[in-house]
Order: structure tokens, then C-alpha cells, then sequence
């Protein structure tokens, strides 16, 4: 075998190798609703606590009498709609159709505000007291990546797909910041588990 024949070898060898070393991102698993069934692009869903009585689900929250921007929170247990509001998942990756553990996607509500302005979420502005980031809507839309803890699922925000080039964000997990009664998620805490139901 000549050399440009081995190198030639050599080479494909290593690509194959590397290919099989790093799934193909269609291979992550899906998230799966609590039905059991994988979570659909362009469909409603509530988001669960993935524990019992803390709070309802998540919906906009009014944080501090000001309108707008809305926050993302949770529903008081005792509220007339304890399901929160469903929301719409879309996978950064075009033409994808389920929603894939540990993928960028962003997260619509499907709701009309006052504020009119995208319910999209995003990451918003620290708590100057806790240091960690709220989620709120309004403004462009941040792509979040749910992750499998278990049978339950967390949020967290680290741009890869969506944002090859950043220079090492300050990725995070979502959990739930309590202030004044409000239970809003924020980021750079301990991760809230959540499950999925079909709206």
C-alpha cells in the first residue's frame, strides 16, 4: 500500500471512529409527557411541579406591580387555574418535530398580555440580593434545554446549538426563587423538577 493510500485510510478510519464516538443528536432520547408518550413540537403542554403540593404550574407572573415584563412562576395551589399556563416548545434545530432531552429549544406561552409582547422566555436581569437570573418573557427569545433527572425534568440554560461561538456562558439550572409569596424560576440555584402533561 502506497502512503497516500495508508494516510487515505488512516484518515477515514479516524472519521468513522469519531462519528460512532458522538451520537447523532436525532439519538438523544425524547422527553416524554406523564402519559408516557414523547413531547411533540407546535403542541400545548402544562409544566408540572415534579413534586406534590408546593405549587401549581408555570405561568406568567406580575413580579412587582409593574406589568411588564411578565415573569415565569408558578400558580399559588389554591388558584382557579392550577394547571398554570400550556406552553409551546420549539427545537432550535429546524425541521425537528420531538423534543429531545438536552437540547436547545425555546418555550412560548400560549397567552395574550396587556404588554403586547412575545411570551416567549428569556434569560432576564439578576437579583442584585441572590445573584441568580430570572426568566421572564418579552424581548428575544432565550433557548433553555430540558434535562432528564430521573422520571422528572429541569431546565437549564446553556447556548450550544443556539450559540456555538459564545465565549463560555454562564450556564445554569432553573429552580424556584421565593420572594413576597411569589415562587418565579430563575436560574444559578438548585434545579426544580417538573414533568409534562398534554394540554
Amino acid at each position: 500500500m502506497t502512503s497516500i493510500g495508508a494516510t487515505l485510510s488512516f484518515v477515514w478510519l479516524t472519521m468513522a471512529i469519531c462519528s460512532l464516538a458522538q451520537p447523532a443528536d436525532d439519538q438523544s432520547p425524547p422527553v416524554l409527557d406523564t402519559s408516557g408518550q414523547p413531547l411533540e413540537t407546535g403542541v400545548e403542554y402544562y409544566i408540572l411541579p415534579g413534586i406534590t403540593d408546593v405549587a401549581g404550574g408555570l405561568t406568567l407572573v406580575n413580579r412587582n406591580g409593574i406589568r411588564c415584563p411578565f415573569y415565569v412562576g408558578q400558580e399559588p395551589l389554591a388558584s382557579a387555574e392550577p394547571n398554570g399556563t400550556s406552553v409551546i416548545f420549539t427545537p432550535f434545530t429546524s425541521g425537528e418535530t420531538i423534543i429531545r432531552e438536552s437540547r436547545d429549544l425555546s418555550v412560548e406561552f400560549q397567552a395574550f398580555t396587556i404588554c403586547i409582547q412575545s411570551t416567549a422566555w428569556r434569560v432576564g436581569e439578576e437579583d442584585p440580593e441572590t445573584g441568580r437570573r430570572f426568566i421572564v418573557t418579552a424581548g428575544d427569545k432565550s433557548y433553555f434545554r430540558i434535562d432528564n433527572n430521573g422520571g422528572v425534568y429541569s431546565f437549564s440554560w446553556c447556548p450550544t446549538e443556539s450559540c456555538p461561538t459564545c465565549d463560555r456562558p454562564r450556564c445554569g439550572s432553573a429552580g424556584i426563587l421565593i420572594e413576597d409569596d411569589k415562587r418565579l424560576l430563575a436560574l444559578d440555584g438548585p434545579a426544580f423538577p417538573f414533568v409534562f402533561t398534554r394540554a
